[in-house]
């Protein structure tokens, strides 16, 4: 198996290998030219953009924007990011329908072993994040390997998302809590 095969399916792998080392470069060459490119020239963007993504349809993304694959990240309707999102995808990052970022949002897919001699090796996995329909994520949040955020979320500027949220929840801090659902009052927030 290759480690881009291992990588894909979230088993231990070194990201020195040159395949994936070549596909990391290759894209963060897009998203150099991507960020060069003035908003006015959005025809050119959308082209740049098609070449990391497998759709581009209903996606706005301010600059400066950065990944490590692209081909990893999918998204339904209307995507929307801010300013310096960031998108660490060895693995998987699905995104629903009408998902918005605040500036500054990072995702994160990777985990790096505890072992350091592992670590110095290259050696990482991943764990896929998935993020429903109609969310709101506030600027300057992290969202951390494997979380799962459902639909009809905002989650509070600032916050480290390190364990899932369900449907219909308002969400902050670090780590990242639930502090209501919308339409439901918590006993510890009257």
């Amino acid at each position: 198996m290759t480690e881009k095969e291992k990588m894909k399916k979230g088993e231990l792998y070194n990201a020195l290998d040159p395949e994936l080392t070549a596909e990391r470069a290759s894209a963060r060459k897009l998203c150099y030219k991507y960020n060069l490119i003035s908003k006015e020239r959005s025809t050119k963007k959308l082209k740049l953009i098609s070449k990391l993504f497998s759709s581009t349809e209903s996606c706005h993304i301010e600059t400066p924007f950065s990944c490590d694959y692209g081909y990893n990240i999918t998204y339904g309707k209307s995507f929307h990011t801010n300013y310096g999102c960031v998108i660490i995808d060895a693995g998987k990052v699905t995104m629903g329908d009408e998902v918005m970022f605040g500036p500054g949002v990072h995702i994160y897919t990777v985990i790096r072993p505890v072992d350091m001699t592992k670590r110095s090796a290259g050696f990482e996995s991943s764990k896929p994040v998935t993020i429903g329909n109609q969310v709101w994520v506030g600027g300057h949040s992290t969202i951390c390997p494997g979380v799962h955020i459902g639909s009809n979320v905002v989650i509070g500027a600032g916050s480290v998302v390190v364990n899932d949220i369900p449907d219909n929840a308002i969400a902050m801090g670090n780590p990242c809590e639930v502090i209501r659902l919308i339409g439901v009052i918590l006993k510890n927030n009257k």
